[in-house]
């Protein structure tokens, strides 16, 4: 019988510590030892554009996403034992609320008064 955690396991995977000089191609052959991937996207720096060494991989089913995990968590590419898990939900990105702009760690009176 499955577990919770089983039962919801998604597609998309969370590797790390990758080299920096790997490319999508070698991760694409080295994650196709577990099944379809669907996509790729390597995290880089949004100021230089320079790999990050980490990315997200889709792959095409989440049993594929499970062996991924199990064969490959700890591998070694190239000079570095990379870490596979499964992705987090992306955080929602809020904006901050127009009243309260700058004035962080004033209390509520100090506020009112406008110091």
């Amino acid at each position: 019988m499955m577990n919770r955690k089983e039962k919801s396991m998604g597609r998309e995977l969370y590797v790390g510590n990758i080299p920096y000089e790997v490319t999508e191609f070698d991760l694409r052959r080295l994650f196709a030892v577990a099944g379809s991937v669907s996509s790729i996207h390597l995290i880089t720096d949004p100021e230089s554009g320079q790999f990050k060494g980490c990315c997200y991989i889709k792959m095409a089913t989440a049993d594929e996403a499970k062996e991924a995990i199990n064969s490959l968590d700890g591998a070694r590419l190239i000079n570095r034992l990379i870490t596979v898990s499964e992705a987090r939900p992306q955080k929602p990105k809020g904006r901050p609320v127009a009243g309260d702009r700058g004035k962080r760690g004033q209390d509520e009176k100090t506020r009112k008064r406008g110091k």
